[in-house]
């Protein structure tokens, strides 16, 4: 995938809302953090807005595609970050003028949860590496120095940080080494772009990033069924899992695992620390990589940006 160039102290980014409303007041303790970094935080037109029947959505889809769209394609911009994830990314997916923005080149881009269905058509579409990491409004981004760290280092000091390493807990479900290109995101968006124009053939060739928030395990059981049987697990080289916050006990989600991935007889790394956990790391989408499960290591053959 195409790398984007990595940020410098007074570039202009963008904060755009594709998904859920954001709080005007997290909203503005993002930015302060962003300008502390010596970033120029330039807020889309409507990431304030509210869509007029459904409380769930910040703006129409409409007007969360063009702040994205103007973001990407406007020279003067060096990055975009999302406010915050919920639902509405795939509302405005096909509002997007992708050969506008292929044309633009890429840019960092930086969101999770939600912000998935935007990772995978980046990547599908334009053939453009990102960022899967905290959002400017999120309470994990904005009530974490460990979590800002890392994703200031990512985007800022990308060499600092060619390995990605998993957070305490993370250990191997199943031993070994693999190599291949990062993919992935939140589990249930996956799912649901399975047959859409933004859905992969297959996980050929791939690391593949799995994580969630709030699912129980039965639904996270028909998740990863409904991946298994669409075949786009098929050629996965190794997978690691993140957090998986309010979806039930652990010791259930680590049989539930054992019982769908172990047979895929890749390596898998679980409890790795990226996703909506309150610390959580800044994992690089569509990059070469070589994952160690044993040392709980994601290492980048380059680093995330230029």
């Amino acid at each position: 995938m195409a790398r984007a160039r990595r940020l410098r102290s007074g570039d202009r980014v963008a904060v755009v809302a594709p998904a859920g409303p954001v709080p005007e007041e997290r909203l503005a303790r993002g930015l302060a953090i962003l300008r502390g970094w010596g970033l120029e935080p330039v807020v889309a037109p409507h990431v304030l807005d509210a869509h007029p029947r459904v409380d769930y959505l910040a703006g129409t889809d409409e007007g969360r595609a063009r702040d994205l769209q103007e973001a990407w394609c406007d020279p003067a911009i060096a990055g975009v970050i999302c406010a915050r994830g919920g639902f509405g990314a795939q509302r405005m997916a096909d509002l997007l003028d992708w050969t506008a923005i292929r044309a633009a080149g890429p840019k960092a881009f930086v969101g999770y949860s939600d912000i998935t269905a935007l990772h995978e058509a980046f990547a599908l579409r334009a053939g453009f590496a990102t960022l899967y990491g905290p959002m400017v409004a999120a309470g994990t981004f904005l009530d974490d120095a460990p979590t800002q760290e890392h994703l200031r280092a990512t985007l800022l000091e990308p060499e600092s940080v060619r390995t990605v390493a998993a957070l305490g807990t993370a250990r191997a479900l199943v031993p070994g080494r693999a190599r291949g290109v990062t993919f992935g995101g939140c589990a249930c968006l996956l799912s649901a772009g399975l047959g859409t124009r933004d859905a992969r053939p297959s996980g050929r060739g791939g690391l593949l990033l799995l994580e969630e928030v709030g699912e129980e395990p039965y639904r996270l059981d028909r998740i990863l069924t409904q991946l298994l049987r669409a075949g786009a697990l098929e050629g996965v080289t190794g997978i690691l899992l993140g957090s998986w916050e309010d979806s039930g006990p652990y010791e259930e989600l680590h049989a539930l695992f054992v019982d769908r991935l172990a047979g895929l007889g890749v390596p898998v790394v679980e409890e790795y620390g990226f996703g909506h956990c309150p610390t959580t790391l800044t994992v690089p989408l569509g990059a070469a990589a070589v994952l160690d499960a044993d040392a709980g290591t994601l290492t980048l053959d380059e680093p995330a940006l230029v």
